[in-house]
């Protein structure tokens, strides 16, 4: 293996040396805190635990963000149908979190998008007290977040607007004239979920943080009655014991789990897995430049803007299954398609659909609730001494949940100081207004010559941190051509996942460092050998490797369009496994 150079940011760089190097230091240091799981939470957990000057271990399983992390809806808001709930302690906290991330934390990350709130074409007095109901809900949405943030200025998203029906056809023409009489536009926040985590975990490993992808726990060590630490089996390299003072599990859906690898410890945190599955169709399948936010029988339905394309989504069931791949079935792509076609003027089919992807949110348990019930809280739990519990929320508010965790492991510790990650801009965000202010200008550098939308590209996902990118492309103008099946993507993206953001496997690059596996029809099929070989030169891998890793993922493709055939749960799952 070789690290190519990645510019002046390898700090907080992920290369395979860096890999080898924190392996080790697993295996043989002893750490203060030791986080499970590479989500959003346990990202945002260990960059905490850093900043706070504590010595910090992170291992996941399989790759950063490989479940309910690069499964979302994209958003970053603050929640507002929990207003209707008078749950007004979560949306303030969310909108605080939204403002946070969109002006200081990750502003290169999570940007405005706008929705429209249709209002029902119902007449006389209904039609009235609608607007002022949702009317008086945004209004007060709108109200909590220029509290937390200071103003409207300091909160990051424009204020809402009541539209006509002529309004609301102008913004979205593909919205059936008799599905609204009027409508609101709102915003939002968006953000690229898997790119945020691997953001968190760069700027960890930047401040010091030990990061083992790939490293599955197998077991928790410990003397007397306190944990000591995990026992764990690692890709190339085989089993470690690795020591900590102190382990945080931030392990989502797998919660329940954890302290059955203790049989005497206290019950912890009691998670139930409800299942969402999105839909992707090309930009073009509807006509407008706002989402859509729609209320069904049960739930909520989003419509949002991605680029090139819409997301649609979500499913809220029980899931019971295997949680390390959960299937989308035909039942949940037929009911999207007939909750949101009931709006449009011209319905989607599944001709339309370029992408699927299923995930679980992991939620509080009750005994009875259906999982559209069960709380978007979160709960810190300390089930034995020195292991903690954390788990609930959602993606907006993992900066409180990780404070909140690492808080309950201090106190353990001794004297830390208090959080400061609302302070603490991710790397790529210091410097990236003034450089957006100059893309035209990276666009015409020497040596090499882009689109100055592809410079938006990189600048909408790597901040700052595109200069790297484009220092690969300096060295390699091949690099500088798009990626064979995914003209929205650069080659150069894929050799710098590889030198710089841990990726192990093609699937990671596919699907989470891009998201090619779910914004093209071929589902990244026709992009796989391309990107292996250019993985390949990076990784070290030989043909026989390349092979494998192209095959494994081609047979992954084929079993998820399998799946998606399927009627229910049960055999979407069993076609999904084989």
């Amino acid at each position: 293996m070789r690290d190519r150079g990645v510019s002046r940011n390898d700090a907080g760089a992920l290369t395979p040396g860096r890999r080898a190097d924190d392996l080790r230091r697993l295996a043989s240091e002893e750490f203060d805190v030791l986080v499970i799981g590479g989500g959003v939470t346990g990202a945002g957990a260990a960059l905490d635990a850093a900043a706070r000057g504590l010595s910090v271990a992170l291992i996941e399983a399989r790759d950063l963000a490989s479940g309910t992390s690069s499964r979302s809806s994209k958003l970053v808001h603050g929640g507002l149908r929990y207003l209707e709930q008078l749950e007004f302690h979560l949306v303030h906290e969310a909108l605080r979190e939204r403002g946070l991330l969109a002006t200081r934390l990750a502003p290169h990350l999570v940007r405005p998008v706008p929705f429209l709130v249709p209002l029902p074409g119902d007449s006389g007095w209904k039609r009235a007290w609608n607007r002022v109901y949702y009317g008086a809900g945004v209004a007060l949405y709108d109200a909590f977040a220029s509290t937390v943030q200071g103003g409207p200025s300091g909160r990051g998203m424009p204020a809402h607007r009541h539209l006509t029906q002529r309004g609301a056809h102008q913004l979205f023409p593909s919205l059936r004239p008799d599905a609204a009489v009027g409508a609101i536009r709102y915003y939002d926040g968006q953000v690229d979920d898997a790119r945020l985590v691997v953001s968190l975990v760069r700027t960890a490993a930047s401040l010091g943080a030990a990061v083992g992808t790939g490293v599955r726990a197998t077991g928790l060590t410990r003397q007397a009655r306190q944990v000591t630490g995990v026992t764990a089996i690692a890709e190339d390299f085989g089993e470690l014991t690795i020591r900590a003072k102190t382990v945080i599990a931030a392990t989502g859906v797998w919660s329940n789990d954890i302290t059955g690898l203790l049989p005497d410890a206290r019950p912890g945190l009691r998670v139930r897995a409800s299942k969402g599955i999105h839909l992707v169709v090309p930009r073009s399948a509807m006509t407008g430049d706002v989402g859509l936010i729609l209320r069904t029988a049960s739930s909520v339905l989003f419509v949002i803007p991605w680029g090139g394309h819409w997301l649609i989504g979500t499913t809220d069931t029980d899931w019971m299954l295997d949680r390390a791949h959960p299937a989308a079935s035909a039942r949940d792509i037929d009911y999207l398609l007939s909750e949101v076609n009931k709006v449009l003027d011209r319905p989607l089919t599944r001709s339309d659909i370029e992408g699927v992807y299923a995930g679980l949110r992991p939620l509080l348990s009750g005994e009875e609730e259906s999982t559209s019930a069960l709380s978007r809280e979160h709960a810190v739990v300390e089930p034995m001494l020195g292991l903690f519990l954390v788990a609930g929320g959602k993606l907006t508010t993992y900066r409180v949940m990780a404070a909140d965790v690492v808080d309950r492991a201090a106190r353990r510790l001794g004297s830390v100081r208090r959080s400061s990650t609302d302070r603490l801009p991710l790397l790529g965000a210091d410097g990236y207004a003034a450089m957006w202010r100059r893309r035209a200008e990276l666009a015409r550098r020497p040596g090499g010559r882009l689109s100055v939308g592809a410079v938006e590209h990189l600048l909408e996902r790597y901040g700052t941190l595109t200069t790297d990118v484009l220092h690969l492309i300096d060295q390699d103008p091949a690099l500088g051509r798009q990626l064979d099946g995914a003209p929205e993507y650069l080659a150069a993206e894929v050799a710098y996942a590889a030198a710089a953001e841990g990726v192990l496997h093609l699937d990671d690059v596919l699907t989470r460092r891009t998201r090619i596996s779910i914004e093209t029809a071929h589902r990244g099929a026709e992009s796989a050998r391309h990107a292996a070989e250019i993985m390949a030169a990076v990784l070290g891998w030989d043909p026989v490797r390349v092979a494998r890793e192209i095959e494994g993922y081609e047979h992954r493709v084929a079993a998820e369009r399998l799946s998606q055939t399927m009627p229910d749960d049960i055999t979407a799952e069993a076609a999904r496994l084989a």
